[in-house]
């Protein structure tokens, strides 16, 4: 194979890889949208089926480590198939739901197999990426999540007025088949591909000596326990769809108008996301100059993306004025309208804009400490357990919105139950703005210890 074929093949390969990543968010998004109705129809409360979408995040991030764990023993295209066969199935078998016990089964396998994608999909990636372009390249893995919760949001939002809430998981077990037929051409990835020091030459497993190392790992802890706190509060993010119909429905609209506008807001006021490939390639810079820079960097947007998001929350959708009907997009236009000529709009786009930009500064500069600090046949299981601590964190958020909507709906009417939920679970992003903090020191011992042992298996040192 050529050298441009290579190349090309490799690009594609993370093409399909970041496809993937944004699957896992947009089963997720689907929920909050079509949560009204799925209640409705199962006859169950709106808590519950809050656990419903916490149990399939849970699933997939303990399914994850034993993904990580099959795929050092078996060829991981192949595990990658297996697994979004597993989520497509599922995803399309829960669209025949007709009972709350069938749903839970049916997105406990979609977690079971989304949860391939978090660990495998990850450890293939970052084996392709060059060091000097790791914190840019992750950056569209992480935006990919962030567009994908938008995507399920708003296909939920556009299809279940004029269909059935089951309509959108069928359309996405569909679409998951062509994902499926895409993996078959992805290139077989070799472990540290992208370590080109390393060549080909690599083939270092997991020793029992390193173990002790990796546990050890100073930066490994901090990056757990900041994934599990950050994830509390931005796992709670998905309800702000939910949020927004109370709000519109405060001014006379109907459920069915006020889901379609809020799928659009929530798209729209979460535009700043894109910023995350400036922040990923900003985060480079700062890691070119000091380990410590990216640690400073991202710690600075996660704690100023807090008093935005709750800022936002409480604000007015004062004045709204939107068409009304089934015609998607003559109210789409109505809504872009309102960001010109309504102030309290333009305001809650402005505040949103800077605040999913801070927020959106997170992933891929995590992800890319997460690699920075770990020998790369360790890359795999470190994000296995990463992803443990994230989805662990979004769980309990999800969780967490639930628990905090039953005690404060006993004080507060709708909207003011939801602002006030959500503010709350956004003070965590304190905790996990030290966590960064505490690493930076960890960081330029672990990261030298991971460039020295490179250095000595290409025999450079």
């Amino acid at each position: 194979m050529s050298l441009k074929s290579s190349n090309l093949k490799i690009r594609y390969t993370i093409f399909v890889i970041i496809i993937l990543a944004a699957f896992e968010h947009i089963v997720i998004g689907l929920f909050p949208p079509l949560i009204q109705y799925m209640a409705k129809d199962l006859k169950v409360d709106i808590a519950s089926l809050g656990f419903v979408s916490a149990a399939n995040i849970l699933v997939a991030s303990i399914s994850s480590l034993y993904w990580g764990y099959l795929s050092r023993k078996y060829q991981r295209k192949k595990m990658l198939i297996a697994g979004t066969l597993i989520w497509t199935v599922s995803i399309f078998l829960t669209s025949f739901s007709n009972s709350y016990f069938q749903l839970l089964i049916f997105q406990i396998g979609t977690g079971f197999g989304l949860g391939c994608i978090a660990s495998i999909g990850f450890s293939v990636i970052t084996d392709y990426i060059p060091y000097q372009k790791r914190g840019f390249i992750l950056s569209f893995w992480g935006m990919a999540q962030g567009m994908g919760g938008i995507s399920g949001s708003i296909l939920a939002s556009l299809t279940v007025e004029n269909n059935s809430w089951k309509w959108p998981f069928e359309i996405v077990g569909f679409i998951g088949l062509f994902v499926v037929f895409s993996i078959l051409f992805i290139q077989n990835p070799i472990r540290a591909e992208s370590e080109l020091k390393l060549k080909d030459s690599y083939t270092k497993n997991q020793e029992a000596k390193h173990i002790k190392l990796f546990n050890s790992n100073g930066s490994n802890v901090y990056l757990f326990l900041q994934a599990f706190l950050m994830n509390i509060a931005t796992g709670s993010l998905i309800w702000i769809p939910t949020l927004y119909i109370y709000k519109i429905m405060q001014h006379g609209y109907s459920m069915g108008t006020a889901v379609i506008v809020s799928g659009y807001l929530y798209a729209i006021f979460q535009i700043g996301g894109i910023a995350s490939i400036y922040f990923g390639h900003l985060g480079d810079k700062f890691q070119r100059k000091s380990f410590k820079g990216r640690a400073y960097l991202t710690a600075f947007f996660v704690f100023i993306s807090m008093p935005l998001y709750i800022l936002l929350f409480n604000l007015p959708m004062t004045n709204l004025s939107v068409s009304t009907g089934k015609n998607e997009f003559i109210i789409l236009v109505s809504i872009l309208e309102q960001i010109f000529i309504n102030p309290w709009i333009t305001l809650m786009f402005v505040i949103s804009l800077f605040a999913s930009a801070a927020q959106s500064a997170n992933t891929p500069n995590w992800m890319a400490l997460l690699t920075d600090v770990n020998l790369p046949e360790y890359r795999g299981i470190a994000f296995s357990i990463a992803n443990l601590f994230n989805s662990l964190g979004r769980a309990v958020g999800n969780a967490g919105v639930g628990i905090l909507l039953g005690i404060l709906s006993n004080r507060f009417t709708e909207p003011y139950s939801y602002i006030y939920t959500l503010s709350i679970l956004q003070i965590f992003l304190i905790p996990s703005t030290l966590c960064y903090l505490k690493m930076s020191r960890n960081n330029v011992i672990n990261i030298k210890y991971v460039n020295k042992i490179l250095k000595k298996r290409a025999g450079k040192v």
